[in-house]
């Protein structure tokens, strides 16, 4: 009787507080009660169970990840609306953030060649604007479920150049390969100059002091060339390596 008591009053507490209130940062806020707990998981699993049904059947999916910021007429937004453009004509669905900048560039050249062109957008407190150039959205409350689903049924992933959100995304994605943890995937880096001294770092400071492996070094591919990108992505869809046994010292 004791349990059901409390529950009871969990669900008034539910019934009564702001739903739109919740957000990352409340998730991980230090003093929550359990009703928070519980509340914030199912908007976590309902994030996810919209993506996932929102996006089922897509098939040839290819992520772009890249900055909000660049505007249109900027070389990396045309870069990545000729690579959306590109993508639509050889067959591929495009799935962007949803946002402005390179996720707006490559929607809008997916729109462009004539393909299916999809966006996850994030809930802001600024209220980061849908592209005009979406299909089928998914509006995300949390940045973790809708990481999720941005990498859930693509068959290719494409990062153009970008800030802290874009590098959490693709180093999640390359660290989640790495391990197994998902199916191996081509992955193609657009922009030589903006990542090269990021190559540099990786091969001169983490490969020779062994915190990655000179294979890991194999998990991307690196071009200013949408043809290039296309082929590599196209050849490399079924055929990529096996990845490896996920390791205890891996990280």
């Amino acid at each position: 009787m004791q349990q059901c008591r409390i529950t009871l009053k969990m669900f008034n507490y539910l019934n009564t507080y702001d739903m739109s209130k919740s957000n990352d940062r409340k998730f991980f806020e230090a003093e929550r009660t359990l009703a928070d707990e519980i509340r914030d998981s199912h908007k976590a699993m309902a994030d996810l169970w919209q993506g996932i049904t929102a996006f089922q059947e897509t098939k040839n999916c290819v992520t772009i990840y890249g900055s909000a910021r660049f505007k249109e007429g900027h070389p990396y937004y045309e870069l990545a609306r000729s690579m959306g453009k590109v993508l639509a004509e050889n067959g591929f669905t495009v799935l962007t953030g949803g946002g402005p900048g390179v996720m707006e560039a490559a929607n809008r050249g997916a729109k462009e060649g004539n393909g299916m062109s999809l966006g996850c957008n994030i809930i802001l407190p600024f209220e980061q604007k849908l592209n005009p150039y979406i299909d089928k959205k998914v509006e995300f409350e949390f940045f973790f479920t809708r990481k999720v689903i941005l990498r859930k049924n693509s068959v290719a992933y494409v990062l153009m150049p970008g800030g802290f959100g874009t590098m959490d995304e693709i180093f999640e994605v390359l660290t989640l390969i790495q391990t197994g943890k998902l199916p191996p995937r081509p992955i193609v880096c657009m922009g030589k100059d903006y990542w090269k001294h990021l190559g540099t770092f990786l091969r001169e400071t983490m490969l020779n002091i062994g915190t990655i492996s000179p294979e890991d070094l194999e998990l991307a591919l690196v071009t200013d060339d949408t043809g290039e990108a296309i082929e590599y992505i196209k050849n490399n869809m079924l055929s990529s390596p096996a990845a490896r046994v996920e390791k205890e010292d891996i990280y």
